[in-house]
């Protein structure tokens, strides 16, 4: 039996899996955000401990005797968020998060400092970041940094609490922009840059790794047996792949999450940043990915939905399922950059618009251009990817809550003009592939591990409509150009 442990940014996941790739139990604890100032995202880390305890003390309710068969945990999260501590291992001020945008101008000063900082960490300095946020600290919070003896990921707190030790992981470490990501290892250039050393970092091992082990006293409070293994892991995109079986080299997914991304396993580093492409390592040794990544997806649904009175998402959807093809030439535009853009703009001043808006407009037009918008804002980081002749784009999955929706689904499939599968448990993938990845810690072989789930549908491109979302995406594309310097 295996424990995987996913903490997203709204809930944390626990999955127990067994041996035979049956999900046995799910656990959700929800999670919430602060946002004490515009472009500022935080979360206290003591509320991830308090969803921790709250998901195993569920698990051993409903679950005891699988939770006492525990060989060991895999951990999956939320990418490039700063968990700052003291030389006590004490946090310091609450994590900021990978959404927040207020490292805006030390982006800039760290790329003029390191003008390599593309060719090492593969992508361009954004405020998502984390070395951008301890430059900000390090502006705005000196006290703060000067006490600053660590400093972890998220999920890597948590395998701190569990553990002791203070490691990390490839995948997750990738988006730092302290790692060299093709040496695999941290970069004292880089480190240098924003004031720290390696001694400021945690160890790194492989995501399929031993990384530490369950202290006792935990795995008595929660029903587990002693010597529990904890593996690497992986920050979310990966452990979601993993979750998936999609490891090797051209297999890929789109993500319809609160934010949107699109994610390419490779078998070498692939950096494209002039185009804000993410090439990351992957979760397992000598395997990287591509990764475009746009900051409002399902989230922007959500917005749409609250703000023009719908019941809900699936309301919204439905409504703007209601648009016929013929009428969706006559819709509004949207830009649906509601929290700024990476992919492909690096712009985190970048706005949501909607644009066109006349009386004939009723709420399913408008539902519709929020989800095409968002759905041109995948295919522009989808048009970052970058893969050899030899490493052929050869299959695609739809993943994320967005994913439920097979209206959505085929629409994407039409604007990407790629086949996307939708495959049964998509919605579980971090959490599954943190468990997957303890497996394999525990000697599990990938080939093993890493299977694909059953096919529930395939969905075609298809050619009818395809030369109105060839016109709207280019229309799209010039209004975000046309109105770039007014965001600032």
């Amino acid at each position: 039996m295996y424990l995987g442990l996913d903490l997203g940014t709204s809930e944390l996941k626990a999955l127990l899996l067994a041996d035979d790739h049956r999900i046995v139990g799910v656990a959700r604890a929800p999670l919430t955000v602060d946002r004490p100032q515009p472009l500022w995202s935080e979360q206290a880390p003591a509320q991830w401990w308090q969803a921790l305890d709250a998901v195993m003390t569920e698990l051993r309710t409903a679950h005891a005797e699988a939770l006492s068969q525990v060989r060991a945990i895999g951990l999956s999260g939320q990418m490039h968020g700063a968990t700052l501590l003291d030389a006590e291992g004490a946090v310091l001020r609450p994590a900021i998060l990978w959404n927040d945008g207020r490292s805006g101008a030390q982006c800039e000063a760290l790329t003029r400092a390191v003008p390599r900082l593309g060719e090492i960490a593969g992508n361009l300095a954004m405020p998502g970041f984390t070395a951008p946020k301890l430059l900000w600290v390090r502006e705005h919070e000196p006290d703060i940094f000067a006490r600053v003896a660590r400093v972890l990921l998220p999920k890597d707190w948590l395998r701190f609490m569990l553990s002791g030790e203070a490691v990390s992981e490839m995948s997750d470490a990738a988006g730092t922009l302290w790692l060299d990501v093709g040496a695999r290892d941290w970069s004292d250039e880089l480190l240098a840059a924003t004031g720290l050393t390696r001694d400021h970092m945690p160890r790194l091992v492989e995501g399929s790794e031993v990384s530490a082990l369950l202290k006792p006293g935990l795995a008595a409070r929660w029903g587990l047996r002693d010597g529990v293994k904890i593996a690497g892991g992986a920050g979310d995109n990966a452990a979601s792949a993993v979750g998936m079986g999609l490891v090797e080299p051209g297999q890929g997914f789109v993500s319809l999450g609160t934010s949107g991304v699109v994610f390419v396993s490779t078998d070498r580093f692939l950096p494209n940043p002039a185009q804000a492409m993410h090439a990351f390592c992957h979760a397992l040794p000598q395997r990287w990915h591509q990764m475009s990544v746009m900051l409002s997806a399902a989230s922007a649904v959500s917005w749409a939905a609250k703000t023009f009175k719908f019941a809900d998402e699936a309301a919204l959807l439905e409504a703007a399922a209601s648009v016929a093809l013929a009428d969706r030439a006559r819709c509004p535009l949207f830009l649906p950059y509601l929290s700024g853009e990476r992919s492909p703009h690096n712009n985190p001043n970048a706005q949501g618009v909607l644009f066109g808006l006349t009386h004939a407009h009723g709420p399913a037009e408008i539902a519709y251009a929020v989800v095409e918008g968002v759905s041109f804002g995948l295919r522009d980081g989808f048009d970052t990817l970058r893969l050899p002749a030899d490493m052929p784009l050869r299959e695609v999955a739809l993943v994320g809550g967005g994913a439920r929706s097979v209206w959505w689904g085929q629409l994407l499939a039409d604007i990407f003009q790629v086949e996307l599968t939708l495959y049964a448990g998509s919605e579980t993938g971090g959490a599954l592939g943190a468990a997957r990845l303890a497996w394999l810690a525990d000697g599990g072989a990938v080939a093993e591990v890493c299977t694909l789930p059953p096919v529930k549908q395939t969905l075609s491109p298809s050619s009818e409509g395809a030369s109105g979302h060839k016109t709207r995406h280019a229309r799209f594309q010039v209004l975000y150009m046309a109105l770039r310097d007014q965001f600032r």
